[in-house]
């Protein structure tokens, strides 16, 4: 095990934080987040894989120890924020690199690898969705929302920002959810509890909608240029259910497909098994 160094890199003005693993040397893998989280997220990947692989695991700006421009400065958007991520990877100079998302990573990630197909060898998807199908029940108040943004549909949404809402995206779904670590909901409390946090929150579950428009051309991406595809999916999360996974299978011909029987964070319950497959699939496909 490499230790995770911590780090910050000014990218457009933006003081961006990231966690750093490994020897830049080996082949490299891009560590995306996702709501409400941030590289925390992957300390289990960065502590168990870092003697392999170069690993780098970004804060989006707003989230984790990233800078947090207010929305009249920086345009909370995931458009933008692929941007300042794609900025970012090129300031860090990385010509190839497999990409992990999860949650946010993916309309991220996706964004990044259709403008830089040539660079990505591969994609590890934890519950990170491409598909209409993969949107689950958990979607209801916020395509309300969606249709009529007003402060009724706002205030609707507002409890998923308290520390009980944000315990649950945790620990709902899992087997045991006395396995996940509290710290995990009450450090992303800590930060949604910061001035703007709430309406840039708000904002980028409205700009979501922009993703469920791009999914055809991320799927032709998939097609396209087939990158290996590792699956490791949490099948009782509301918000991204199996189907997405399943869905994944109509585009990309190389995928190992794995589904576990816990939750949107699946790391948090499973990561022994997920870190053991991402080495496997990685030791096939990462040169």
């Amino acid at each position: 095990m490499k230790a995770t160094k911590f780090k910050t890199m000014e990218v457009d003005g933006i003081d961006i934080a990231y966690r750093e693993a490994g020897n830049p040397k080996n082949p490299t893998l891009v560590l995306l987040h996702g709501y409400p989280a941030s590289s925390h997220q992957y300390r289990k990947v960065l502590n168990t894989l870092s003697d392999d692989y170069y690993l780098i695991a970004p804060d989006y700006p707003g989230f984790g120890n990233s800078d947090f421009p207010a929305p009249n400065v920086y345009e909370y958007t995931f458009e933008n924020i692929a941007k300042t991520m794609d900025s970012f990877l090129e300031k860090k100079g990385l010509k190839t690199y497999a990409i992990m998302m999860q949650d946010y990573g993916a309309p991220i990630g996706f964004r990044i690898a259709v403008k830089h197909p040539e660079r990505v060898t591969a994609i590890i998807t934890q519950n990170g969705n491409a598909y209409e199908e993969g949107l689950g029940k958990g979607w209801e108040l916020i395509r309300n929302f969606w249709a009529n943004r007003n402060e009724t549909t706002e205030n609707a949404l507002l409890p998923a920002f308290t520390l009980d809402g944000l315990k649950w995206q945790y620990t709902h779904g899992t087997r045991n959810p006395e396995s996940v670590n509290p710290d995990t909901w009450h450090l992303d409390y800590l930060r949604m509890s910061r001035p703007n946090a709430h309406k840039v929150n708000l904002d980028l579950w409205y700009d979501y909608q922009d993703n469920i428009k791009q999914y055809p051309l991320w799927q032709k991406y998939l097609r396209d240029h087939q990158p290996p595809m590792l699956i490791v999916w949490g099948k009782n999360d509301e918000y991204f259910p199996e189907q997405g996974a399943q869905a994944f299978k109509k585009d990309v011909k190389t995928i190992d497909y794995n589904i576990y029987d816990t939750g949107h964070f699946a790391l948090e319950e499973d990561g022994k098994k997920i870190i053991a497959k991402m080495r496997t699939f990685m030791k096939k496909y990462l040169k």
